[in-house]
């Protein structure tokens, strides 16, 4: 049996306050996204009769069968309002504070994924509802989905965040066994 080749780990820069300041970069960039995931969340909340039905029933791209049922079945609506609601808000408190950050951010893409898939900016697809700009198959949605997926394969809330404490407890449960 032949074993993998090993792979060359990259060869890091000598520059720690380059490491530093891309980290302080993506730090703010994580919790600005918290922040819109959670304002997000608490406005729809707060409106009190806030729901996702009008955004469901506009889509007419390859799921819009699914959307569409989901609007018109009171239950299932229901629990769809719901969970986006507080959805976006746990996305955002986990982000802004860097509490399982990569969790947040894996669950915020899909969110976000589905929100595209429900009404792509594709071309031949016109909405009543209309769009803050003008897009072309790449929209708000997908450039906090791109930055997303970015927070989620680096380590900004070990760096500043509740998981670098987790970390630390994590640790030294470990070296105690």
């Amino acid at each position: 049996m032949v074993p993998f080749p090993r792979i060359p780990q990259p060869v890091r820069q000598a520059n720690a306050s380059g490491d530093r300041l891309t980290l302080v970069a993506l730090t703010v960039m994580r919790v600005a996204i918290g922040w819109h995931f959670l304002y997000e969340g608490l406005a729809k909340l707060l409106k009190g009769n806030w729901s996702a039905a009008g955004f469901l029933l506009q889509s007419k791209w390859a799921l819009a069968p699914v959307f569409k049922w989901m609007a018109n079945t009171p239950d299932v609506l229901a629990v769809v309002n719901a969970m986006n609601i507080w959805g976006l808000m746990a996305i955002g408190l986990g982000l802004m504070l860097g509490a399982f950050t990569r969790l947040a951010a894996c669950a915020g893409m899909l969110l976000i994924l589905l929100y595209y898939v429900c009404n792509p900016p594709l071309p031949g697809l016109y909405y009543s509802i209309p769009m803050e700009g003008n897009y072309l198959i790449v929209n708000k949605n997908i450039v906090e989905l791109a930055a997303l997926g970015v927070i989620a394969v680096t380590s900004t809330g070990r760096f500043a965040g509740i998981d670098r404490l987790l970390a630390a407890w994590f640790r030294k449960r470990s070296l105690k066994s």
